[in-house]
Formats: C-alpha cells, structure tokens, sequence
C-alpha cells in the first residue's frame, strides 16, 4: 500500500449522507419481528461505528507519520458517517413505531471499558482490535444485513459504507506489516517501560473488557447474524481471514497475535478445549464457541504463511463478495 496514494483515495472518497443517498423511498414491507430486529440492529450500527470513531482516533494520535495521520483523520469522518446513516436507516425502517429502541446496553458497556483499555493497549493491539472488528463488521454483519433487508435504500447506504470500509481493510494490513516489522520493534525496545502501575491498571482494564465482549458479541453480532446469516458463512470467512493474518510469522510473533492464537489452540484443542470454551462462555455469560474455534484448514494456514500481507488485504477484500 502507498499511503500517499491512499490518503489521495480517502479524500476523494468522501461523501454526503444527504446528497448521495436518496432517503424518499418507502420500505419494503417487513413483518413486525424482521421490523423490530432490523431497527435495532441499525441502532446498534450506529453504536459501533462511533465505536470505531474513537479507535481510528486513538490511532491518528499514535502515529507520527502526517500521511497517516491525515489518513486517519478521514477515516473518523468516515465511521462518523457511518453512524449518522445507521441512524437514518433505523428510522427510516421504523415504520410501525412498534417500540422505543436504544443502543444495546451490552454494548454501552462494552464501549465503556473498550475507551478504557485503549488508553493502555500498544499501538499495534489498537490496531489488532480494529481488525479483527473490520472484518466481522465489514465482510459479516453489514452485508449479511444489507441481504437481509433487501430494499434499495439499505442497498445504495451500505455500497457507500462498504466503500469506505474497504479503504480502512488495506490500512489495518498496512498498519499490521508496519508493527511487525523489524524497524518497529527496534524503536520500541528503545522506549522507556511501563511503570508497575501502568501494567496493573492496563491489566484490569483488559480483564473487563474481556468480560464485556461475551454479552457485546451475542447481541451485536451472534444473535443478528443468527437471523440473517443461518448458515454462518459469513462470520466464518470474516474469522478465517483474521486467523489468516496472524498465520504470519512475524505477526503471530506479537504478544497479542500470541495470545489470540493461543486462545484459539486452546479452545480447539479435542480434550481441553470443550472445558476452556464451557469456562469462557460462563465468564462472558455467553456460547463464544463459533468465535474461538478454528475456521482454517492445514492447507490454508500454509497458504496464509506464504502470502504477503498485499495478498491478504486482497483476499479479505474479495471475501466481501462471497454469498
């Protein structure tokens, strides 16, 4: 990736929630569940993009290459956008005012203790974060909505966000190379360490947002994508595609990267991880089964390791297209 290149494509990509989508359509009829849950699915969208606003924010303060951080910048605009559309989108779906919907308070309180974390998370796990939540959103729960749904108003709002969203895929890989690179770790074995206190208090607040993320995922993403995915795929290839990246050896060689992995061997495992899986689902208050599993094969873990990580970003980008 040329970020130059990039922060040119950023910039011409943007776009107006009023002057580009045309919001005087009439919704496609929808019984009063599919109603109910779509509404709020958009509500808890609008959520998470903000959500995302706040780490794309935290990222462009991290950096201190001014390409990036206009690039960055963008990208806050970006999920901002996003939010104000989710938004328009619920109401505009609303058609039969069959309740009062709010933000998920799982996801209140996932936000919460996220912001809280990331003022202890490294650059490089702000960015592993960021990831990992692109690509469930991206390749999973916004198309797998938007198919849903089915009407044209979803169909132009969510070709807009896809669009965007396709720009911050090839940055998250960019940005992971980066991190992993030699260059990088030099740099950061030269920067002072932490105090005692800074590791206690980041520890503590990792340690609650792992709690927070089991009630978060089941209501933003497992129970949604439950409906309008049945059959899984898609969360499946959004997984696989991050389990792929950390397939690299210079970023499974991440204190992160190595914890999500060993997370994922453990849960796998045939003997322990039925256990490990029980204890965490009973931590998180919810089945996080699908999520630690493991979505790659031998052969693709081989072919993972011997792609760059262009090919990844790519090979993500085109799992936006699977049915």
């Amino acid at each position: 990736m040329n970020p130059i290149r990039m922060l040119e494509l950023c910039r011409r990509g943007q776009w107006d929630v009023d002057r580009d989508i045309d919001w005087s359509g009439t919704p496609r009829s929808m019984s009063p569940a599919d109603e109910r849950a779509i509404v709020q699915y958009f509500v808890d969208m609008a959520g998470i993009e903000r959500v995302a606003a706040a780490l794309f924010e935290e990222q462009g303060r991290r950096v201190t290459d001014k390409t990036m951080q206009a690039i960055f910048a963008t990208f806050v605009d970006d999920e901002r956008r996003h939010a104000i559309v989710a938004e328009r989108l619920a109401a505009y779906y609303d058609v039969r005012k069959l309740e009062r919907y709010t933000t998920s308070p799982s996801l209140v309180t996932f936000s919460h203790h996220f912001v809280r974390a990331l003022r202890y998370a490294s650059p490089e796990t702000a960015n592993v974060y960021v990831t990992a939540g692109e690509l469930l959103l991206d390749v999973a729960l916004l198309r797998s909505i938007d198919d849903f749904v089915a009407d044209p108003m979803s169909h132009r709002a969510m070709e807009l966000v896809n669009r965007d969203e396709s720009r911050h895929i090839a940055v998250d890989y960019y940005m992971t190379e980066l991190y992993a690179s030699a260059d990088y770790q030099a740099w950061l074995a030269a920067q002072p360490a932490p105090s005692l206190a800074q590791r206690v208090r980041g520890a503590w607040a990792f340690a609650n947002l792992l709690y927070a993320v089991g009630p978060f995922a089941a209501d933003v993403f497992v129970r949604p994508m439950r409906l309008v995915d049945p059959s899984g795929r898609r969360i499946h290839e959004a997984l696989k595609r991050f389990q792929m990246l950390g397939e690299k050896p210079d970023v499974a060689a991440r204190p992160f990267m190595r914890f999500a992995n060993g997370f994922r061997a453990t849960a796998s495992h045939p003997v322990v991880g039925p256990v490990f899986v029980a204890a965490m689902s009973s931590f998180s208050g919810t089945s996080l089964v699908g999520l630690l599993g493991e979505h790659l094969s031998e052969d693709e873990r081989r072919e993972a390791r011997r792609m760059t990580i262009d090919e990844l970003a790519e090979d993500a980008l085109r799992a936006k297209a699977l049915a």
